[in-house]
């Protein structure tokens, strides 16, 4: 690790480089290095293991507990600089929350972290035709973000991003003719809506596009599900149109939340 960005109270930027990053470009497959949603695995080991990467998680299996293996988490790539050599990732903290958040608060210069080879495969039309609709939480800001720079300059549509109030908003540059709307969850404080029924209720109330629409929407499981039916039913897309999907779930520790995706209740679209 290099160095790290508070940008926002619940983000942090976090910069990665060294002799890994040209082993890294090399096994990345172009494609998936070109996606706007490119993603990578990064394992962290519990706090007070002594254990440091490179892991074996093997080798480690054979001698640990389960609960005491390193976990696995997915992030964003928000951009990969050849020139620097250098992988830009951000997080989304809660204080002592989770895993991977509190470890890009304690990150330092020099600190090793192991990450697996790029997935991804979602970039956007550049047909000026399509519409393109971007809808989603905090942890969805680096790939909504890498999404925007990538569309064309005439390109058209909208973008909706849920965050805790005005200090987590972000730069977010984006074509003329896209518009972004921040939607902040203090404004429903004593509502009684959880985390993601804004969104959903703003997404869900828009009229359908005249012509072909484009969707990128993720983030809470609960809020995907719905905007899916609405986006599929309602609207009448096809899955095609849509890239969709939980980055987490409320009230799901992040392995429960993982396991799940196999399970019924883990399924976005029926």
């Amino acid at each position: 690790m290099q160095r790290i960005e508070r940008l926002a109270p619940h983000l942090i930027r976090v910069h990665l480089g060294g002799p890994g990053f040209a082993t890294f470009m090399a096994a990345a497959h172009p494609d998936r290095l070109a996606a706007t949603d490119t993603y990578v695995k990064i394992l962290f080991a519990r706090p007070g293991s002594g254990l440091t990467p490179p892991y074996d998680l093997a080798a480690l299996r054979e001698v640990l507990e389960p609960e005491d293996l390193p976990v696995q988490r997915t992030y964003t790539i928000r951009a990969a600089d050849p020139e620097r050599e250098t992988l830009t990732v951000d997080f989304v903290v809660h204080g002592t929350d989770g895993v991977a958040g509190p470890w890009a608060v304690a990150a330092r210069p020099g600190d090793v972290v192991s990450i697996s080879d790029p997935g991804g495969q979602y970039a956007p039309s550049d047909d000026p035709a399509v519409e393109h609709l971007f809808a989603g939480d905090a942890t969805a800001l680096p790939a909504i973000a890498a999404a925007l720079e990538s569309l064309t300059p005439d390109a058209t549509g909208h973008v909706f991003v849920e965050v805790h109030d005005a200090h987590d908003e972000i730069a977010l540059p984006a074509p003329a003719g896209v518009a972004v709307r921040w939607l902040h969850q203090t404004s429903v404080a004593g509502t009684g809506l959880a985390p993601g029924e804004l969104l959903t209720a703003v997404v869900c109330g828009l009229p359908r596009p005249a012509g072909p629409v484009q969707v990128f929407a993720h983030g809470e499981r609960a809020a995907m599900k719905a905007i899916g039916r609405f986006l599929t039913g309602v609207w009448g897309l096809d899955r095609r149109e849509l890239s969709l999907s939980a980055y987490w779930a409320l009230g799901r520790a992040e392995d429960r939340f993982q396991a799940e995706k196999r399970e019924p209740v883990g399924q976005i679209l029926d």
